[in-house]
């Protein structure tokens, strides 16, 4: 007789995501799916160097501090809170193995209702992806506008930078932060 426990498979493990990045003065919140396994390592939003979040938002604000490694990371979650921008994702955990979005499974979301009272002035979400605009419905009940942005992360190279970038700004315009 063959042992069952010898052939089943083992499951995941059950990863927690990040706190998220926001104040008071939050008027965009950006929202991925679940940090990658380079951002849980480092406990930073878009750690990976070749995720394109932080060059993304250079070109939109030449100011910004965003290379990775150069400055800080905490300088440079202080100049989006400044310029009213938020990071979060929609889920608060799962299990995953690596870091595609496609291998998430058991997610559970994280609560949208209890960040908008910590943001009074939140005014719209922009979900960075397809797996995160999934939720779409949940930032929409809200009551706030709803934006989908492409991807940063490095497995979506269907879309150049370019276009990337003409996006993400049109909704960074869209939300007064340009």
């Amino acid at each position: 007789m063959q042992n069952p426990q010898k052939h089943a498979p083992t499951r995941p493990p059950r990863l927690l995501g990040l706190a998220p990045i926001v104040s008071d003065t939050t008027r965009l919140l950006v929202l991925g799916s679940f940090p990658g396994a380079a951002s849980l390592a480092r406990q930073q939003y878009y750690a990976h160097a070749q995720n394109q979040f932080w060059k993304i938002l250079q070109a939109i604000w030449p100011d910004c501090p965003g290379a990775i490694g150069a400055p800080s990371y905490e300088q440079r979650c202080a100049w989006l809170l400044e310029r009213g921008l938020g990071v979060w994702d929609v889920y608060a955990s799962c299990e995953r193995e690596g870091s595609l979005d496609s291998a998430i499974r058991q997610p559970q979301v994280n609560d949208f209702a209890g960040l908008q009272r910590r943001c009074p002035q939140l005014r719209a979400i922009a979900h960075n992806g397809g797996e995160s605009f999934r939720h779409a419905n949940c930032s929409a009940a809200l009551g706030l506008a709803v934006y989908q942005l492409p991807s940063t992360s490095p497995a979506n190279a269907s879309w150049s930078f370019e276009r990337k970038l003409a996006a993400w700004r049109a909704v960074v315009a869209a939300a007064g932060l340009v």
